[in-house]
């Protein structure tokens, strides 16, 4: 017998088929019936489509199944399209054969429910439009991570994931029994990466990351994936420019592949468009303490931190991702160097995206000092001796090298458009929530 040839929904819409007969597969989106007729909205990862079953069209067993399946039964279903405006998509499926793959029982989730439901409910609400077209995005803004490091002659290079040494600062290590002794989850890759610098050159990876950060914004989440990339040879500015290439890039392969998925979230794709095109603009941290409290009135002083009130009201002055360089020495990473020009501070940047969406990419050159490093570890109260091997770094061969990490889930939120970051990774986990 011949293989049944399965068309998605997207190639109906089209238009392509009208009037011909098809076979599709998917689940029931929506149902209801009326005497003799069922109509039910079907969907496949491609779209939605609108099913008409009426009695008499086709065998009476596949009718009555037809009205007995609930939402999210799945079910194999062969039709002729018709063009009709009414409809979602402008087309409909006028069913002639129905075959119900597995009856679902009551679906749990209905309108209006809450969010801590529905990440209860995560498994289920996964198949959601919404998270649907987002994890589409994600996987394209993936994609686009690889494509884009290859094409610059990057090599993938990977990391452990059990880490004896903190990156970016003790208290937010997850720690981790190991055997008899004691390690913890990756802060980041970076200290092993720059280790791969001096036999790859330039290298790049994707991975997760583990912050135990206290934090219960909408911003913040104890597992996430990291885009990191380190270079030898490259400073600041070289990173800084690369940094803004990515991001331009990865917005072009977004509105190349994802449009219909940025309509139904509601995202204006000519505003991404303008950004694509558009120059990022490079400020100093002391540019943007002086914007803060002369535009916006407010009282930053010289040497904090910039938190998330002062990143949002800062983008109040850009259309577009803007980059923040030399941030106060004081409070970066002991791996960060001072800035020769300006010794109070680092030659380091973060890149803040607009619309409350804040840093989305943090990076440095990084430092080549052995005794500058092991005072800042000591201020840290870390043990120098867990270090010495990334002292060997600087003892053979050492070069000036950069790198910087993007924050995936950040990203994909403000391409998104989404809230809470929650919406933008399958299986969330946070300060109060491991689980499903």
């Amino acid at each position: 017998m011949p293989k049944t040839h399965w068309t998605q929904i997207e190639e109906l819409l089209s238009g392509e088929y009208t009037e011909k007969s098809v076979h599709i597969r998917g689940w029931i989106y929506r149902t209801r019936s009326s005497g003799n007729i069922v109509f039910m909205t079907l969907r496949d990862v491609t779209g939605v489509l609108q099913g008409t079953v009426k009695k008499g069209n086709l065998p009476d067993p596949e009718f009555e199944n037809a009205v007995k399946a609930l939402i999210e039964s799945s079910v194999q279903i062969t039709g002729i399209v018709k063009e009709d405006r009414r409809a979602p998509g402008g087309y409909e499926l006028q069913v002639t054969n129905l075959t119900v793959v597995s009856f679902a029982e009551p679906f749990p989730i209905t309108k209006d429910q809450s969010p801590e439901f529905l990440l209860d409910q995560r498994h289920l609400w996964i198949r959601s439009r919404k998270l649907t077209s987002i994890l589409k995005i994600r996987s394209t803004v993936v994609g686009a991570i690889h494509s884009f490091f290859r094409e610059h002659g990057f090599y993938e290079y990977d990391a452990p994931v059990l880490q004896p040494n903190q990156c970016e600062g003790g208290s937010t290590l997850f720690e981790v029994k190991y055997y008899e002794d004691k390690t913890y989850l990756s802060q980041s890759w970076q200290l092993y990466a720059e280790a791969g610098i001096f036999a790859l050159e330039k290298i790049y990876n994707m991975g997760p990351t583990f912050r135990a950060e206290r934090s219960k914004t909408s911003r913040h989440l104890s597992e996430f994936w990291m885009a990191e990339m380190e270079a030898a040879w490259m400073d600041l500015s070289d990173v800084v420019a690369l940094a803004k290439d990515e991001v331009r890039y990865i917005l072009k392969q977004v509105l190349q592949n994802n449009k219909k998925d940025l309509e139904v979230l509601g995202q204006d794709s000519a505003k991404l468009e303008k950004i694509a095109k558009s120059e990022f603009p490079t400020i100093t941290y002391t540019d943007a303490v002086t914007i803060l409290n002369e535009k916006e009135a407010m009282k930053v002083e010289w040497g904090k931190d910039l938190r998330t009130v002062e990143e949002d009201r800062l983008m109040n002055h850009f259309q577009t991702p803007v980059v923040v360089t030399n941030y106060p020495l004081g409070i970066m990473a002991f791996y960060k160097p001072k800035d020769e020009k300006d010794p109070k501070t680092a030659l380091c940047f973060d890149m803040i995206a607009p619309e409350g969406y804040g840093e989305i990419i943090g990076g440095s050159q990084r430092s080549t000092d052995i005794g500058y490093m092991t005072e800042r570890l000591k201020q840290m109260g870390e043990n120098v001796e867990n270090y010495q091997w990334y002292f060997d770094l600087r003892r053979f061969g050492s070069v000036p090298h950069s790198g910087y990490g993007l924050g995936v889930e950040r990203l994909v939120a403000w391409i998104c458009g989404t809230d809470n970051i929650k919406d933008v990774i399958p299986f969330p986990r946070t300060l109060l929530r491991f689980r499903p």
